[in-house]
């Protein structure tokens, strides 16, 4: 598998290498040891989560808060998915920036976002799947959320589906009312870049 490390560090896209013949195609979706060598540690899987969404669902911004945080590592079984994470971490040289990567049942590409990251993604077909491997289990009290169309952050979300036809996000009643970016800053629940360095260093 190919590992590019993205516009935001500490998040990645993961390529996998895929073999087909008459009777199907086989990919390896997670291998902890090319994983490892990239990223500088190993994934521990506390939980694994799904979801299914119908076109235009929007889930997101999401992120929990450091430490412990939670990393995720999303990939798209089937349908489609715009991926997107978001550099949070006050202080950082990419803070308020994004990155995206495609998920589908075609590339069958994955993203790592790692702790200290926002996380979120659109759906673009009926009946999309996410599949996310958490670093931790879901705990409450530290899960907050940053609204997604947030004119600071500027992510750029799709306006037509897998096929090319219009698209209207829809989104849930919390994630609607969710704050700006400058709004949870100013609530202190950011981690900062340092905090998010030291707590990557001490995963190694």
């Amino acid at each position: 598998m190919e590992i590019r490390e993205l516009k935001v560090d500490g998040a990645y896209e993961i390529t996998p290498k895929q073999f087909t013949d008459p009777r199907g195609t086989f990919f390896e979706a997670y291998k902890a040891s090319a994983f490892e060598e990239v990223v500088g540690h190993r994934l521990e899987l506390a939980q694994t989560n799904s979801s299914v969404s119908s076109a235009g669902v929007l889930r997101g911004i999401h992120f929990a808060q450091l430490p412990p945080s939670q990393a995720k590592y999303v990939w798209c079984p089937r349908g489609a998915l715009l991926d997107v994470v978001v550099d949070i971490r006050v202080g950082s040289p990419t803070y308020g920036q994004w990155d995206s990567v495609l998920l589908d049942d075609v590339d069958r590409r994955a993203i790592y976002v790692g702790e200290g990251l926002g996380h979120a993604f659109c759906s673009l077909e009926v009946g999309s799947t996410a599949v996310y491997m958490c670093s931790t289990q879901y705990a409450p009290g530290r899960e907050h959320g940053i609204h997604p169309l947030d004119p600071e952050i500027g992510i750029e979300w799709p306006t037509t589906d897998r096929a090319g036809n219009p698209m209207e996000l829809l989104l849930s009643d919390k994630d609607s009312a969710a704050p700006t970016l400058e709004e949870v800053a100013e609530q202190g629940l950011l981690p900062t870049a340092q905090e998010a360095a030291d707590f990557y260093a001490s995963l190694r």
